[in-house]
């Protein structure tokens, strides 16, 4: 496996596995529209399999995860994205790493949270309203859970 930072080669790439894994070549989060030339970020690989895949976008001392993907669960792929994600964001010097995730992915509440991230916000009805600009957002999550909040999830890099 190897983890690399994305070119803008892998663009064309980007696009198809965002399609293949989100439904679309477009992320939204609480109302903004992301679109992958706009983005940064870092894959896992096994040839020429991508395994793992982190974007972010970084603005005003803030570095937002916008997309989160790990293919193979329980080998570690995750964290090593999640930590390369840290190291970046303070790298960059950003005084916090921010996401959001959707109600209903339990996992990633739990995943998130084991790794120093906190529960700061729930944004109530917002992917109703992200489901108005991106109909490929089901009605339902995972477990059989009605999708319909964002929930944001921060950690502070303040020394």
């Amino acid at each position: 496996m190897n983890l690399r930072r994305l070119t803008s080669a892998d663009l064309p790439r980007l696009r198809q596995f965002w399609i293949e894994h989100w439904g679309s070549e477009e992320m939204i989060s609480r109302g903004n529209i992301y679109r992958p030339e706009q983005l940064e970020g870092f894959v896992v690989e096994d040839d020429p399999e991508w395994i793992g895949l982190v974007t972010f976008f970084i603005k005003d001392n803030e570095c937002e995860v916008t997309s989160f993907d790990s293919l193979r669960e329980g080998q570690g792929i995750g964290s090593q994205l999640i930590e390369k994600a840290i190291e970046e964001a303070r790298a960059r010097k950003c005084e916090r790493l921010f996401l959001i995730t959707t109600n209903d992915n339990l996992n990633a509440l739990g995943f998130y949270q084991k790794r120093g991230f906190e529960i700061v916000t729930i944004y109530r009805g917002a992917v109703n309203e992200s489901r108005k600009r991106k109909l490929s957002i089901p009605l339902t999550g995972f477990n059989g859970i009605p999708l319909r909040d964002e929930i944001e999830l921060e950690m502070s890099l303040r020394a």
